[in-house]
């Protein structure tokens, strides 16, 4: 994580205009988490969560150099906490025989269905770079790995979609 992520040094720029900020994010925010998850209302929730958290400490967060990176992280985080308390639900249901609700079809769009084919880190990676717009040294700072890392991720979804949609993109069957 960069120092930016951790608060201005004193005396820094007064914090950016919260509602004008949080307006211009929310959406952006809540695609890439849609994306990065494959469930558009665990995207909300998890947007929803990290928005609350940033006002809540605004007069921290507006002065961060990437405020953004900062409300993926907590959102990014607020995900990976709902996937661990449904892997444990999932398991006390299993333990008491009960029959398991099957997840929500993915929308029937070609690449949509492409990128969620992809590994997590790789849909992850997608979603903050390509709906995000985020830079990658902002994605590297997000998913808490390397700078290189974040390319070599990228370069190979590219691969891996480009060869998936290339039939599709020609006309050809899948």
């Amino acid at each position: 994580m960069t120092t930016s992520q951790h608060g201005p040094p004193p005396g820094g720029p007064p914090p950016l205009d919260f509602p004008l900020w949080y307006q211009a994010e929310l959406p952006r925010v809540c695609r890439a988490l849609a994306l990065a998850t494959g469930d558009v209302g665990l995207g909300e929730e998890a947007a929803a969560e990290a928005f609350a958290r940033a006002l809540a400490s605004w007069d921290r967060v507006g002065r961060m150099e990437s405020p953004g990176a900062w409300v993926y992280t907590v959102a990014l985080n607020e995900v990976r906490r709902t996937w661990r308390r449904a892997r444990l639900e999932r398991r006390y249901v299993e333990r008491q025989r009960l029959e398991d609700v099957p997840a929500p079809v993915a929308p029937d769009d070609t690449l949509w269905r492409a990128v969620a084919a992809l590994p997590p880190r790789a849909r992850t990676a997608v979603a903050l770079r390509y709906v995000a717009d985020l830079p990658e040294a902002e994605i590297a700072d997000v998913m808490n790995v390397h700078r290189g890392t974040v390319a070599a991720t990228l370069s190979t979804a590219r691969r891996q979609l480009a060869a998936r949609l290339g039939p599709a993109l020609n006309g050809e069957p899948r």
